[in-house]
């Protein structure tokens, strides 16, 4: 069987199409029975893909420095010129413009100030992701001590090898304070100013809180939770819970004040009236999650009578409940559209287009909706309507109003959910599609069923 060598294919300076020649080449390998062969061709096309990351940051910058040129010469300010370089290497990329960033400015550090490190990448014994882990850990020294520490710990010649990530943190965490305590004490102190919470989606209708917490807070909370836990489960009688559950309801209850944990927040639940009313499995959809089952979305709607596990759980009945009829139509199952002359989209408008986008509209970014924007922007002409407008995030929203970057709103159809086209500066078209609302897949095979009545 023949076998592809990292060595024999990649090249300092190797044009595009031999790499890709090489991933159409390992695309047609025929699988062998070998265990020990397919062993061995996953670490090579593992090594492969560190060699592709490396090429993606040179590539990433040269355009950099390409954009940047351009720019000069059109005379753009030196402090304006590359803002909207990581939100195109982003698409490029088809990750959100937040990754997108984080990966331009690892590529940059890795290009221009950690030529050890960029080694080891490019050779195959670092990951992308650890190679990062040494570029964010070595962030706040200054260039010529990032440079020192990346020739002291020398990844490209096998210092890593076999070790974890943990393992490297330690290292460029040891290395950076001894090249510089002062700066790595500072950074230190400056994170309590990066403390946060955040919340992501996870699986079966659960999500992830997050807190970042200076280290005497976080270690107090969770004290604080864990001995509420511990005392909670040796009352007598109490209910058969888990340590980790007792210490999920207990903050909860503390933050939200309501044992339910609703208190006056308008959670946004989008389902059919067939899922509410007649026990439809079409699922629902809920603000800032995501797709909800359809007995999960009937069991917030009423309480009462919701069960987990076979046990009762601790339902809050002072909560309201608010309907709001959607009206969509028939042929696509799409909202109708509205109307406005005002500067500003009016809140019910806000909130509309809120709810058809669910999440920004930039390609591969979906993070909140922040911004309420005009895709053809006011100041050119473009109305306050329902086709004209579109929901972004904060980032995304500054990065359209760089020079260069415009947006198209498709054009309104019957039988086509709203679209829009995102151009960059150097010509590249991205469109986007509004998500399906909850039983548009249904409503259309209705309406079809109808036709033929």
């Amino acid at each position: 069987m023949e076998q592809i060598h990292l060595g024999e294919t990649k090249r300092t300076g190797a044009p595009l199409s031999d790499v890709a020649d090489c991933i159409v080449a390992i695309g047609s390998f025929p699988l062998s029975a070998d265990t020990g062969e397919l062993i061995a061709q996953l670490r090579e096309l593992e090594a492969l893909k560190s060699a592709i990351c490396g090429l993606q940051a040179r590539v990433a910058v040269a355009f950099d420095t390409a954009q940047r040129a351009s720019e000069a010469a059109r005379g753009v300010p030196a402090a304006e010129q590359g803002r909207g370089v990581g939100a195109e290497v982003a698409l490029a990329r088809r990750e959100s413009p937040n990754r997108g960033a984080r990966l331009f400015g690892l590529a940059k550090a890795l290009v221009a100030e950690m030529p050890h490190t960029m080694a080891a990448l490019e050779s195959g014994q670092l990951s992308e992701w650890r190679a990062t882990l040494l570029a964010r850990e070595t962030a706040c020294l200054s260039v010529e001590d990032r440079a020192g520490v990346d020739a002291e710990l020398a990844a490209d010649t096998g210092t890593f090898e076999g070790a974890g990530d943990k393992v490297i943190v330690a290292a460029a965490r040891a290395a950076a304070y001894r090249r510089d305590p002062r700066t790595v004490a500072q950074r230190a102190g400056r994170a309590v100013s990066d403390r946060t919470v955040s919340l992501r989606p996870a699986p079966d209708t659960m999500t992830v809180l997050t807190a970042l917490l200076p280290v005497a807070q976080g270690v107090a909370v969770f004290a604080a939770l864990s001995k509420a836990a511990d005392t909670a489960r040796s009352r007598p009688g109490a209910v058969e819970r888990s340590r980790g559950q007792v210490m999920a309801d207990t903050l909860v209850e503390r933050l939200t004040g309501k044992a339910g944990g609703i208190n006056g927040v308008e959670l946004q639940l989008v389902m059919t009236d067939r899922t509410l009313f007649h026990g439809d499995s079409e699922p629902a959809r809920l603000q800032g999650y995501g797709i909800v089952p359809a007995q999960w979305a009937r069991e917030l709607t009423n309480p009462a009578q919701a069960t987990a596990g076979g046990e009762k759980p601790a339902v809050d009945s002072e909560y309201s409940l608010w309907l709001r009829r959607l009206y969509t139509a028939p042929a696509t199952g799409d909202l109708i559209s509205t109307d406005s002359k005002a500067r500003l989209f009016p809140p019910r408008l806000r909130r509309f287009i809120e709810t058809r986008d669910h999440t920004c509209r930039t390609p591969y970014c979906d993070a909140p909706i922040r911004h309420t924007d005009h895709i053809i922007p006011w100041h050119q002409g473009g109305p306050t309507t329902l086709e004209n407008g579109a929901g972004l995030c904060e980032a995304c929203n500054h990065s359209k109003e760089i020079p260069g970057w415009t947006t198209t709103p498709g054009e309104p159809g019957t039988n086509t959910r709203h679209t829009l086209t995102l151009q960059t500066p150097t010509g590249h078209d991205y469109q986007s599609t509004a998500p399906p609302l909850p039983g548009r897949q249904r409503d259309a095979e209705d309406s079809r069923d109808l036709s033929r009545v």
